[in-house]
């Protein structure tokens, strides 16, 4: 009979150390995922939408980090030489959407391959806009606790 309460206290030992690692302090269980946004196109609407979503809906909301990764024809959208249109009812330009998310601790980044192969550098660009590398983009892509969505 002592051999059986010894097993059974060893196995219910087992058990409690199995479920205690399986359990995420707190703090860590509060804390808010972060988001990606994929921004490969210069679309007024699109773009509109994506910094958008970014700023007021994930940004505002508390993600973070929340990060807008300029790609492909996106990279046109920092462009600081280029027109900077209004889409539809919006008040502000992109360039000011894009000013106001960095502002309030959004991050911008610009592709560097894409920015080469359309002629633009980092000074080329917005204030705030940071040239992208792989290290912070992958590392980002790589994070379980950073979502991507895509435009």
């Amino acid at each position: 009979m002592l051999k059986l309460r010894s097993l059974f206290a060893v196995l219910t030992l087992a058990l409690a150390l199995t479920l205690a690692q399986g359990q995420q302090p707190a703090d860590a269980a509060d804390t808010k995922p972060g988001l990606f946004v994929n921004l490969t196109t210069d679309d007024t609407w699109s773009a509109t939408k994506a910094i958008m979503f970014a700023h007021q809906k994930a940004l505002k909301n508390g993600l973070s980090p929340v990060v807008v990764w300029l790609n492909v024809q996106g990279i046109y959208l920092a462009d600081a030489k280029r027109p900077s249109p209004t889409h539809g009812l919006m008040k502000d330009n992109l360039h000011e959407m894009l000013q106001a998310f960095m502002q309030d601790g959004g991050i911008v980044y610009a592709c560097q391959a894409c920015s080469a192969a359309a002629g633009l550098v980092q000074t080329d660009f917005i204030d705030g806009v940071q040239m992208g590398n792989q290290e912070a983009i992958l590392g980002l892509l790589a994070d379980p606790k950073v979502k991507t969505l895509a435009w």
